[in-house]
């Protein structure tokens, strides 16, 4: 184990967190989701663990897209209406509301066929699907 990284992030997940660049793409995928089907690179199964949670511990090791306009991107729920699981994801992502954006069930799985890593949580509230994308990460300031 390895001291002040999160337990949730296993070894094959950091590798596929560390081969990501600035820009690339993580789904983290509910219980539901077709993640095989459309994981073209990565994928980990968490199984057991809530959506939120596993985007607390990737939020842990690497800060948000900050060039673009949608640095989190959730799957619309039925008439529109935001869901319990959506708001935990927003607020694991700390990231304001405006770059968060909102894709149609078939659009949001096009854009999750484009990642670099999907994650298959063990969510199983419908709509615990998001795409977080990687930033820039920040040099300490004693190594600048």
């Amino acid at each position: 184990m390895l001291v002040g990284v999160d337990p949730i992030l296993n070894g094959k997940l950091l590798l596929a967190l560390d081969e990501m660049g600035h820009g690339d793409a993580v789904v983290i995928a509910d219980a539901h989701f077709t993640a095989s089907k459309l994981a073209r690179k990565h994928l980990v199964d968490l199984p057991g663990l809530p959506s939120p949670r596993v985007l607390r511990a990737i939020r842990s090791v690497f800060v948000p897209d900050d060039y673009r306009d949608d640095q989190l991107v959730l799957m619309r729920g039925p008439d529109d209406n935001r869901l319990p699981v959506q708001d935990e994801l927003v607020a694991e992502a700390r990231v304001a509301e405006e770059h968060v954006s909102w894709l149609e069930r078939f659009d949001f799985y096009d854009l999750a066929a484009t990642a670099e890593l999907v994650i298959r949580t063990g969510e199983v509230r419908t709509y615990g699907n998001a795409v977080f994308f990687k930033g820039v990460t920040p040099v300490p300031e004693a190594q600048s």
